[in-house]
């Protein structure tokens, strides 16, 4: 296989608690709680709340891969996303997709035009982000200073 595929399996059931989920992904296992406006446990997080993990992820680990790539040398990482589905106000009639994506970055140590670069490179590279983009309104990205 061409080390530019990328293939994923994620396994999800019910378990004896209404609304909560039980995972596995390769060998590591986690719940995952339906929000408590469904009647769900809402303890653990939630599954929009781990696709914007995800989204998150994605952003800081491949900041740091593009930035070693690239022989840009970087300090921390932070990101901060935000995620809002108005059901009130959908954005579109046949399918429920977020309505607003706010995503603010910080790379320390590294002058704000890097860091620019390897967060549009970021924007580029991840699936979940461009999947965010293609169906989302309203996405914003901030390299914050």
């Amino acid at each position: 296989m061409s080390n530019n595929v990328r293939e994923h399996t994620v396994h999800a059931t019910t378990t004896n608690t209404f609304g909560r989920v039980l995972l596995n992904a390769r060998q590591h296992h986690f719940v995952i709680d339906g929000p408590v406006q469904n009647q769900c446990p809402g303890e653990a997080l939630t599954p929009a709340e781990s696709f914007l993990a995800g989204v998150a992820a994605c952003g800081v680990e491949l900041v740091q891969v593009i930035a070693k790539e690239d022989g840009v040398a970087i300090g921390d990482v932070k990101l901060t996303i935000y995620g809002k589905v108005d059901r009130d106000n959908p954005v579109r009639p046949d399918l429920t997709v977020f309505n607003q994506v706010k995503i603010t970055i910080r790379v320390a140590d590294t002058p704000r035009e890097a860091a620019e670069a390897l967060v549009q490179k970021f924007t580029r590279r991840c699936p979940l982000y461009g999947t965010v983009a293609a169906a989302c309104p309203d996405v914003s990205v901030e390299v914050a200073g």
